[in-house]
């Protein structure tokens, strides 16, 4: 099981070339690789959750000796551009920039502390209580999404849609993880120290990442380039 992490990580970059080559439009192509490249720093915060959430075998054996692997950054671009994308994948949607005079609006103010609300929280969180780094991580995401929505509420339909279809994609993602490597999920994660639940042998924890990380980060292009959503249902 020493390359599973790479496989699977591997793995999603497939599924995010099968959706990049189908999109639409070059906007989008452009949006959901952007948002990748951004979100594969989120690789870098790996010592945060190695070993306490999980120790997973890697690449030259980094995750272990160092916390960092090259295998998160692989898996952070993946879900970054998924989260972003799918949902335009699925529905017909154009951005528009939000203008000049638009941006002064009472909630518009609040634009820079909704884009960093997440890491901090997750930093205060960190510092101030004992709990796993994954929920702390889900929390934060929770939270900054919801101050997101209070920002762009013209952007609550795509990031509700999108954390549904990212949660979908992501569970049946990792049962292959599961398939591939039956008894990779027991060896590797920290399964002592969070709640244990497994839902067909998926960790509970991992789905609420994925429900949190789908309604946060689906807006996160639009908030950094000042666009807005509009769709044809």
């Amino acid at each position: 099981m020493q390359y599973a992490w790479l496989i699977w990580s591997s793995l999603l970059i497939i599924i995010w070339l099968a959706v990049y080559f189908t999109l639409g439009s070059k906007e989008k192509k452009r949006e959901m690789l952007a948002v990748s490249l951004w979100t594969s720093l989120l690789g870098l915060t790996e010592p945060f959750f190695v070993p306490e959430y999980w120790s997973p075998p890697s690449l030259f054996n980094l995750a272990l000796r160092t916390g960092f692997d090259i295998e998160s950054l692989i898996f952070s671009f993946g879900i970054g551009g998924l989260a972003a994308a799918l949902y335009e994948k699925i529905f017909y949607v154009k951005h528009q920039v939000i203008s000049q005079m638009e941006r002064p609006g009472r909630r518009h103010r609040l634009h820079f502390w909704a884009i960093v609300s997440a890491p901090i929280i997750f930093i205060i969180l960190l510092v101030a209580t004992n709990l796993s780094p994954i929920y702390i991580a889900a929390i934060a995401m929770t939270v900054g999404g919801l101050f997101a929505w209070y920002c762009r509420p013209d952007l609550k339909r795509k990031m509700l849609v999108s954390a549904l279809i990212f949660f979908g994609l992501y569970f049946v993602y990792f049962l292959t993880l599961i398939a591939m490597f039956p008894g990779y999920v027991e060896q590797v994660w920290n399964l002592k120290v969070i709640s244990g639940v497994l839902i067909l042998g998926v960790p509970l924890e991992e789905l609420l990442f994925a429900l949190s990380f789908g309604f946060l980060w689906s807006s996160i292009y639009e908030h950094l380039s000042w666009r807005k959503v509009h769709e044809k249902l």
